[in-house]
């Protein structure tokens, strides 16, 4: 197309401008804006699509096309589609390898999910007129964090499995003809695993019992962080699938916040792959020690080196992109406490990365969620410098949940400061929504499997079982794994329902991981990150099958969302709550104890709610405190008890509880006082 246009016609190339960075139109040219410090010389490389060949190579002058360490040049009349890439002179090793835009906002990569891309092609930014979308007015549902039920799911995984039926299987349409389907089980906020590209491909282990290659399903390994994932796209077009799917998220009242990794990046360490940060200046985007070496604060090679002001910036950019072109609703920060190292990879108590997201005006609105710990030993749940704007992963309600649910001594006290919001954490200077609270999430067991196994089977990641934790915080109910066994089966059950009751009437923000509500499991698996198979599959023909437990899991989460006083913004004080034990007043705090009840009073309607639990192999007669005048105790929900009584839907059918009543071992009871 433009071989004939040599690069030394004076007007073709123009000097260009060092703002924005990127590719963008300035001037009825395309200018391209690279920073660089450590370059030597810069060349421009247009591509026809699908040629590995520039039509066209432009050497930057550095005394005309460069601004302090930023090099730019705009060029006139360039085709409407076409790609591009950057050869940088200043490190041998990379000096012809073709480097991508790392503010690409498009990627040509394929279309075809497992195509292997990146190990045979250069990986370049794809510049294509994209149509104007029409966003319908659309606004954000804003649901204040009291309200919040996060849904936490991976895009392909959602449909991929052939009983979802749906027409776009394993992408953002396939999302979209199952908003019916979140709508129903009450959820108010999707949150995404990765879908930033990544290259599903690069995993390098097979399962050794099939043989299969495995693959990198989640996505924890950005190649570009302003580029939608085109897997998950049916046309191709992942930008505009994507919009489509946020605008009919949103038309449903439903959130959508990104799970987003700006830790490290898919190049790895100083001997790993060379697409963009390392080749063009990796001395600016990484963290590295005295001799060149690459630190690995993320586990995965690298570490970003957030705090450089170059890669604040950068980060802010994607961020805002995400934000303003997107309409994203917030953003969930893979391995967060990354973005509180300096570059030396010591922590900072202001992080200026993180100040400046916090008070970023573009961001005003988002919710922002830290994974407030990373690879490397940095563990800030509680602690994580938040500026009044970041909720966390806690971490430690999870751990102290699942201890005491299966009935592990000396945890009574830690789980009634995490049924309320856990103000030992977050007291000095948050309130219990900063704390989301899970007990199932993508990384670990599933919620059936923290029932069903107590040691973890990961032998299929091909790592000789080698991978994962080892500590899950799980009890099997007497019987590792699959069984027939009657009394097994219902024990384990009960404790999905125990769980997910404990989660729903906590103070803070719950979120749920996709396919518990109908018992998925992954048969031990606790990191199946490889595999793109049932393993990790949403299998929609189990709803069916599991409808007793699906049924309490949407009741519970309805059940949260109609109780005023399970949405607090503020620390309970003692006027709001009593403790109780076996008998009413006399809670039981010593380390043996694994039972502990309390009473949550609702001053406006005096609809108290009583909620007792029982974790321990024991069958205690407990006694009730006395409801508030002319009210009776009527009891919602008895997890031992088989369904429908397991949660009672309608009121005039509340079963009154006259005083005392008999708990099952390993149970929860939820009554109210009407």
């Amino acid at each position: 197309m433009h071989e004939s246009m040599p690069a030394s016609k004076t007007n073709v190339t123009h000097r260009g401008t060092p703002t924005p960075l990127g590719a963008s139109v300035v001037d009825n040219c395309v200018n391209f804006a690279l920073f660089s410090e450590q370059a030597e010389g810069l060349t421009l490389c247009l591509f026809t699509p699908g040629s590995q060949t520039p039509f066209i190579e432009l050497p930057l002058n550095p005394k005309i096309n460069k601004t302090g360490f930023i090099w730019h040049i705009s060029v006139e009349k360039l085709p409407p589609v076409f790609d591009w890439g950057f050869k940088v002179l200043g490190k041998e090793a990379h000096k012809t390898i073709i480097l991508s835009d790392p503010y690409a906002k498009k990627l040509n990569s394929p279309s075809q999910w497992g195509s292997a891309f990146y190990s045979s092609h250069s990986l370049l930014g794809e510049w294509a007129p994209s149509a104007p979308f029409d966003w319908e007015q659309d606004v954000s549902p804003h649901h204040p964090l009291k309200e919040l039920i996060i849904y936490e799911m991976h895009v392909r995984a959602f449909t991929q499995d052939p009983s979802s039926h749906v027409k776009h299987p394993g992408s953002f349409l396939g999302l979209i003809e199952k908003i019916p389907y979140l709508k129903e089980l009450g959820v108010n906020a999707i949150e995404l695993l990765p879908i930033f590209e990544f290259d599903e491909s690069d995993n390098p282990l097979k399962n050794p019992k099939t043989g299969k290659k495995l693959c990198n399903f989640w996505g924890y390994s950005t190649i570009n962080f302003f580029s939608v994932m085109k897997r998950y796209s049916h046309s191709g077009d992942p930008v505009t699938e994507f919009k489509m799917l946020v605008k009919e998220l949103h038309k449903n009242k439903i959130e959508v916040i990104l799970d987003v990794v700006y830790n490290h990046t898919a190049e790895g360490n100083e001997n790993g792959r060379v697409f963009s940060f390392r080749g063009i200046d990796e001395k600016t985007y990484y963290i590295l020690g005295p001799k060149g070496e690459y630190y690995n604060f993320s586990g995965c090679g690298n570490t970003l080196n957030c705090n450089n002001p170059v890669v604040s910036e950068f980060i802010l950019a994607s961020l805002r992109y995400w934000v303003s072109e997107m309409h994203v609703d917030g953003f969930r920060f893979d391995l967060a406490s990354i973005l509180t190292r300096d570059p030396s990879g010591a922590p900072l108590n202001k992080p200026p990365v993180i100040e400046a997201i916090s008070k970023d005006p573009v961001l005003a609105g988002c919710k922002l969620i830290a994974e407030a710990w990373d690879a490397a030993g940095l563990y800030q749940v509680g602690s994580f410098p938040s500026f009044g704007r970041w909720m966390e992963w806690n971490g430690k309600y999870r751990d102290v949940v699942r201890r005491f649910i299966k009935g592990t001594e000396g945890q009574v006290g830690d789980f009634s400061e995490a049924l309320c919001g856990s103000q030992n954490i977050y007291g000095f200077s948050g309130a219990p929504c900063h704390s989301v609270n899970f007990v199932i999430a993508h990384d670990g067991f599933t919620l059936k499997d923290l029932v069903s196994y107590n040691d973890k089977h990961n032998e299929e990641n091909g790592e000789n079982n080698n991978d994962g934790t080892n500590d899950n915080a799980s009890w099997n109910c007497g019987q590792e794994g699959e069984t027939s066994n009657v009394k097994i089966l219902q024990l384990r059950e009960r404790q999905m329902r125990n769980f997910h009751a404990t989660l729903m009437i906590s103070l803070g923000v719950p979120m749920i991981w996709m396919g518990d509500e109908y018992g998925h499991t992954r048969f031990g698996n606790n990191n199946a990150w490889g595999h793109d198979d049932a393993l990790n599959w949403f299998q929609w023909n189990l709803l069916d099958k599991s409808a007793d437990f699906h049924r309490f899991y949407t009741k519970m989460i309805s059940f949260r969302k109609t109780e005023p006083i399970l949405k607090r913004c503020e620390f309970l004080t003692k006027e709001d709550i009593d403790w109780h034990g076996h008998l009413p007043f006399q809670p039981n705090w010593s380390p043996d104890s694994r039972f502990i009840a309390y009473m949550l009073k609702d001053f406006e309607k005096e609809n108290h709610l009583y909620v007792a639990f029982n974790a321990e192999n024991t069958r205690p007669t407990i006694r009730l405190p006395d409801p508030p005048a002319h009210k009776k105790w009527h009891r919602i929900v008895d997890t031992a008890l088989a369904p429908p009584n397991d949660f009672i839907e309608e009121p005039d059918n509340f079963p009154c509880i006259k005083g005392t009543y008999k708990m099952e071992a390993y149970s929860v009871i939820i009554a109210k006082s009407t």
